[in-house]
């Protein structure tokens, strides 16, 4: 079993890839501006042969992503504090342990409405994930330098 911290090698074929670990406090985050960070769990960028991507991200006080799509489905589930979410144009209130599925495509957001940090959970159902900003039309990979994008609301 492999950790976080050790390199990763390709995966030959015919060969399974080995189960992983991960440790609080050594995994790299992604900042991705006016106080929100997203941690990576697992994804291409550790698992060559992983299906899905998945992460944990932080909102601080009145911060959000702005509404956006992806190519493939979400699952959010709220681990922490208060969320406004917009899917399909209808709005929510939720809170810790509320739970969301977006199907590919449907524009969405999360803010953090409360006065602590927000936290979520997200998985999706896919390992080469893109989001497009609908104001824009903009699609990026998701997680690279081009995904920054938080806002303060």
């Amino acid at each position: 079993m492999s950790s976080a911290g050790d390199p990763q090698l390709p995966v030959e074929a015919g060969r399974r890839e080995e189960p992983m670990v991960l440790r609080q406090g050594t995994i790299a985050l992604f900042d991705r501006g006016a106080g929100i960070v997203t941690v990576p769990l697992v994804g291409k960028w550790n698992r060559t042969s992983a299906l899905l991507t998945t992460g944990i991200t932080r909102f601080e006080p009145r911060t959000g992503i702005p509404l956006h799509s992806h190519n493939v489905e979400e699952t959010v589930v709220i681990t922490e504090g208060e969320a406004q979410v917009v899917i399909a144009g209808e709005t929510f209130e939720l809170a810790a342990g509320d739970v969301t599925w977006v199907p590919a495509g449907v524009p969405h957001f999360f803010r953090n409405r409360g006065e602590g940090r927000m936290s979520i959970y997200w998985a999706y159902g896919g390992r080469d994930v893109t989001r497009t900003i609908t104001e824009t039309g903009v699609t990026v990979e998701h997680l690279s330098e081009a995904d920054r994008g938080g806002t303060r609301t």
